[in-house]
């Protein structure tokens, strides 16, 4: 631990932060904060209000995990007001004695130092990238997005925005290296990247173009359905709402994204063999957590199995975490975003060649989610109603899904629908286990799919 923050004052306080933060992975776990390491300073290393340091926090579980998360720190001599929901603690610091340190990310003066590194492209113990080609506005101020749940966003006013990577692990972010790819060839279906944060082999933030006008993709998706419900009368091709068009669209998006991945990242097989054995281990698992799958498993173990014939299967680069809450509608196109790869999986499987079917996956598991959310908010109890909600549920998924393959590689193959069924129960899987940790309500959603599937 730096000499500067090694007691128990400080341990305590950042513990209780931590305990309290929308952005912290290990809520409801017996930790301890095991390490604090100071990486740099944003700005003047001699700066005075607001001084803003970033540190590194080492947490250990009570079974021995342990997790790295960035924080930064803002301090002040005097208490401030403003930032009384962002207060981490009282802090020795050097040059400035006694301070009180406040979580940087609510700071608009804080932020404004991160403007200001990005623009003299600072080269210290924290080095600021610049991207060519943008003149970054820097005068914008920085406000927190409220919704982020893993990262802390900064909008700085209609020109950028900051994504602080909270869960840290040293070497590559597929977020910033896939995004400077895509920035560098000219893709249209992703938000640039602008600039990046690195100190030694960590990745720290990155600085990309702000859509500000641009529509959530999955919320999108919930308004075409609930369209379709209002309307008893009418197919999904019917009503206004009709969101097969948008499917099209992202499917070709995600087309041209994955042949521009496949030009700039290695390429590879692998194995259809070890890759049936992955999703056998994660079903078999997911049963332990969800007794209630316990009755599909022969039927999915049929599915993977007929994968096995398949040989050697391209991997490439992908997106890895993609459905429609990862994608943006923009009135120039729909752009993906959040390239960081599954949350769950350690960062040295999400930077591993996997095949495109995925990234398809997930986002057919997505046009099947989003009908029957809706049709499990809505408070009916007739049982023909909700049959009758249901089938039109099931009715607007079949739409959308042919709508986005058919606009992604056309007629499927034999072989490519067998591996992308093997996917999408894959993807199903996950989700039980997601949903029976997170969102128990919810559970039937993936549940309800193998039978349909199967």
């Amino acid at each position: 631990m730096s000499a500067d923050t090694a007691d128990d004052h400080v341990e305590h306080s950042l513990r209780e932060f931590l305990g309290r933060a929308r952005w912290f992975g290990g809520k409801g776990r017996e930790l301890e904060v095991t390490d604090v390491q100071r990486l740099g300073v944003v700005g003047p290393p001699d700066a005075t209000e607001p001084r803003v340091v970033v540190h590194l926090v080492e947490v250990t579980y009570s079974d021995g995990d342990t997790e790295l998360y960035q924080v930064p720190l803002a301090f002040y001599a005097e208490p401030q007001d403003r930032l009384d929901h962002a207060v981490v603690g009282q802090w020795t610091e050097d040059g400035m004695g006694q301070v009180l340190a406040y979580d940087a990310t609510h700071d608009r003066a804080a932020m404004a130092r991160y403007l200001e590194a990005f623009g003299e492209e600072a080269d210290g113990e924290l080095t600021f990238r610049r991207m060519q080609g943008h003149d970054l506005d820097l005068t914008a101020p920085g406000t927190l997005f409220s919704g982020e749940q893993s990262n802390s966003s900064i909008a700085f006013g209609e020109d950028a925005i900051l994504k602080v990577f909270r869960k840290i692990t040293p070497g590559e972010n597929p977020d910033i290296t896939t995004h400077k790819v895509l920035t560098e060839a000219g893709s249209t279906h992703i938000a640039n990247l602008y600039g990046w944060v690195e100190s030694g082999d960590l990745h720290l933030a990155m600085l990309q173009q702000f859509l500000r006008t641009a529509s959530d993709g999955w919320d999108i998706a919930l308004a075409s359905v609930r369209d379709l419900f209002a309307e008893a009368d009418l197919h999904a091709e019917e009503v206004g709402g009709d969101f097969a068009a948008e499917a099209a669209r992202l499917g070709t998006a995600l087309k041209e994204v994955h042949e521009q991945l496949r030009i700039s990242f290695p390429t590879g097989t692998a194995s259809a063999v070890d890759i049936v054995e992955g999703m056998k281990g994660r079903l078999h698992a997911a049963v332990e957590i969800v007794p209630d799958l316990q009755q599909y498993v022969e039927g999915v173990v049929a599915v993977f199995d007929a994968v096995d014939d398949l040989g050697e299967i391209p991997v490439q680069r992908i997106h890895g975490d993609l459905h429609l809450g990862q994608t943006l509608r923009t009135v120039l196109g729909w752009k993906l975003v959040d390239f960081e790869g599954e949350p769950a999986k350690p960062l040295s499987e999400r930077l591993l060649p996997d095949a495109p079917w995925r990234d398809v996956a997930g986002m057919t598991r997505s046009f099947d989610y989003a009908p029957h959310a809706v049709a499990e908010s809505m408070p009916e109890d007739d049982p023909d109603v909700i049959a009758q909600r249901a089938h039109r549920a099931d009715e607007w998924a079949r739409r959308n899904r042919k709508a986005f393959l058919s606009a992604y590689c056309g007629e499927l193959a034999e072989t490519d629908r067998t591996l992308l069924t093997a996917y999408v129960l894959d993807k199903a899987v996950y989700e039980c286990v997601y949903e029976a940790r997170n969102r128990p309500t919810w559970l039937p959603i993936p549940l309800a799919a193998f039978p349909r599937m199967i």
